[in-house]
């Protein structure tokens, strides 16, 4: 099934601009190399993550002796695939009893993919509890609750203004006594200061250490595709202050600009497990390189 139903945005750009460099050019040559340079800076790829593009799609232009220009389309696909290729790095963890932190700014989508997750989660016959420890924005709990209803799992959650480590310390009591498979837990989108947020962090990792040794853990970030570089920016600032183990890709429903999913994989080495190309639950991927790289060009 394709990616995306409508060719538009980043994909539809992107393959249409490579389509007209391409278009009349006897051969592959330097000129070609240099024009697809152009194409994918101003794509949303960022400079580092281009040049790196470029020196392998010539080398696997080399090696693999091609020379017809309308061949590089497929070497760009596996290029691009496998830079974000970070193999078993871009599944969820299979163990259970698992932590998963969701972090990422308010209205980047992250209470609806904790539901998507949970729901996705849930329909592979696992058992799944929510916990509520955004406890700064206002009725953060309640919100993340409706959509814990909505998928039919439990949610734990304290009034607004509580410790979120004490949410934490609930949640994972809960779980224990339950015997629950996942526990996904929100965070706090915004505080004060980069410190206020890494100490927050901190300390809610040390009571799932102490608490629930036994659980795998992940911290997934999650982005919202259609700000662009802003998401670049985020996933720096998050970077600096969280061992992050994944990202969830938002609002890549064909309009976004996707090529900071590319950059964000190769920049700072973060795998993408999810993408979300909908507003409805089965809208949430598990991110596929080959597939996200070869929809640039699929018609």
């Amino acid at each position: 099934m394709a990616l995306f139903e409508k060719k538009q945005g980043f994909f539809g750009k992107l393959s249409s601009r490579i389509g007209d460099a391409i278009m009349g050019r006897p051969q592959i040559d330097e000129d070609l190399f240099d024009e697809l340079e152009e194409i994918l800076i101003t794509s949303d790829i960022g400079m580092d993550t281009t040049m790196k593009i470029m020196d392998n799609l010539r080398t696997h232009v080399k090696n693999s002796g091609l020379t017809k220009p309308e061949s590089i389309k497929e070497s760009l696909v596996q290029v691009i695939a496998q830079i974000m290729n970070k193999g078993e790095r871009n599944k969820l963890c299979s163990d259970t009893p698992l932590v998963i932190l969701m972090i990422g700014i308010n209205g980047g989508g992250k209470t609806t993919s904790i539901a998507k997750i949970g729901h996705k989660l849930k329909n592979e016959g696992k058992t799944v509890l929510l916990g509520a420890a955004d406890t700064f924005r206002a009725a953060a709990g309640e919100q993340l609750e409706i959509w814990g209803d909505r998928i039919g799992v439990n949610t734990v959650k304290h009034q607004e203004g509580a410790d979120p480590s004490a949410v934490i310390y609930d949640a994972i009591q809960s779980a224990k006594a339950k015997n629950i498979d996942v526990l996904i837990c929100d965070t706090a989108g915004r505080l004060q200061t980069k410190k206020n947020l890494m100490n927050e962090l901190e300390k809610m990792n040390k009571i799932i250490s102490r608490e629930f040794p036994e659980a795998a853990r992940e911290t997934l970030l999650v982005l919202d595709a259609t700000t662009g570089k802003n998401a670049i920016s985020q996933a720096k600032e998050f970077n600096d202050v969280a061992e992050i183990t994944g990202v969830v890709l938002t609002k890549l429903d064909g309009t976004a600009k996707g090529g900071i999913a590319i950059t964000i994989t190769d920049e700072f080495d973060m795998p993408i497990k999810y993408i979300g190309v909908g507003e409805k639950m089965e809208d949430l991927k598990e991110f596929d390189p080959l597939e996200f790289a070869g929809g640039i060009f699929n018609e």
